[in-house]
């Protein structure tokens, strides 16, 4: 399988550019252990962690965790609130059906409501836009997960509004959908058009995942294509591997226009700093200090928003073998940009869309890269700024 080398932390051996604010120093980077190793590191750590608990008692872990998810906000992502039985069984008729146990597909919607580049700014759910729409998907052995971003212009059919008739049921830009029906209407037209059924929903507040970095100590992003902040302060990202702090993180991610390719270029960054994140969340260094793990935990509930059935504790559970190097990035297969209706848009590639996935839906993910090399290859590259 191919992996996302432009973003693998201990692979690189440049410099170091630290950024706490817009200050950047220099620094050798220390030898990482082998994968292999962390992962028996990490086994043993959490095995112990285990072991406390039980001595300590065997509710401890159930009330640590149910005191994680009760400052999770959550939301009606698939619109069964209020429903009676009958309503519940006709709505889920139309749904796609689970057809490989075990797999998991989480539909990840970032936006960022302190971003001063977009217009749309608005605070709460279902008010403002999308500005990442990905698609998670862990495989049934839970080993490998694969994040699909789907590009916010992407031109499709949004069904009818479940809270406004007089919206949707239209061909548009894929994010209208959060606008037009919240969180209930992203999750049916990402679910119609790619027919793989969501099991959970996650907003990301990309603000408020600047103190998510903050507790972890900053992130290591490694940077093929520098670039200059068109915002106040104008950080400056080097070419190579910069630890970034909070704001800086959350800077890095919000930069389109200096790129040919734009918002691909972003996606591609937010991509990489939720890889980043965590490939810091599993190190060592978060694990075996309990304050820091808490603090971290503590800041992740407080930047996302839920499902009802979402559980941190079968989430942690579920992703507990998955580090970044086990990630692989993709994009929903499409035919670049164009013009409809005088707006800007991307248009998809129905043939290999639908390829794409029936590989989610039967869990063959794998093989579609083997038969695809180019995608993943594509999703983790970009043209720099003067070398179009």
């Amino acid at each position: 399988m191919l992996r996302h080398d432009s973003s693998t932390m201990a692979g690189s051996v440049r410099p170091k550019t630290h950024y706490t604010g817009r200050a950047k120093v220099p620094a050798q980077r220390s030898a990482m252990p082998s994968r292999r190793s962390r992962r028996r590191l990490t086994a043993i750590v959490i095995g112990s962690a285990v072991a406390l608990l039980l001595v300590l008692g065997a509710g401890g872990t159930y009330l640590y965790y149910r005191s994680i998810d009760s400052g999770i906000q959550r939301t009606d992502a698939f619109g069964t609130t209020g429903k009676t039985d009958a309503q519940q069984a006709q709505q889920e008729a139309v749904r796609p059906p689970v057809e490989v146990f075990g797999a998991k597909n989480f539909l990840l919607l970032g936006s960022d409501s302190r971003d001063p580049d977009d217009p749309d700014r608005r605070a709460g759910a279902g008010t403002g836009r999308t500005d990442a729409i990905i698609l998670l998907h862990v495989d049934a052995e839970h080993g490998k997960a694969y994040l699909i971003s789907l590009p916010r212009d992407l031109y499709v059919h949004i069904p009818p509004s479940p809270t406004d008739p007089r919206l949707g049921n239209k061909d548009a830009k894929i994010n209208a959908a959060f606008v037009w029906g919240g969180v209930q209407l992203a999750v049916r037209t990402v679910e119609a058009y790619t027919s793989v059924r969501i099991d959970h929903v996650v907003l990301v507040d990309f603000a408020g995942f600047q103190q998510v970095t903050d507790a972890l100590g900053g992130v290591d992003l490694n940077n093929d294509c520098p670039f200059t902040s068109i915002a106040e302060p104008y950080r400056h990202f080097p070419q190579g591997v910069n630890h970034l702090d909070g704001a800086a993180a959350l800077d890095y991610v919000r930069q389109r226009k200096q790129f040919p390719d734009s918002d691909f270029t972003r996606m591609r960054h937010q991509r990489e700093f939720l890889k980043a994140l965590l490939d810091k969340a599993i190190s060592t260094d978060t694990l075996r200090n309990p304050l820091k793990l808490n603090a971290f935990l503590k800041s992740v509930a407080k930047a996302i928003t839920v499902d009802k059935d979402f559980s941190l504790a079968d989430t942690a559970w579920a992703l507990r073998n998955i580090g970044s190097g086990d990630l692989t990035m993709l994009v929903s297969p499409n035919r670049g940009g164009a013009t409809v209706n005088k707006e800007s848009v991307v248009i998809p590639d129905p043939a290999r869309a639908a390829a794409l996935y029936d590989a989610v839906v039967k869990d063959t993910v794998a093989g579609w890269i083997a038969n695809n090399p180019q995608a993943a290859a594509t999703a983790t590259t970009g043209t720099c700024p003067g070398r179009q």
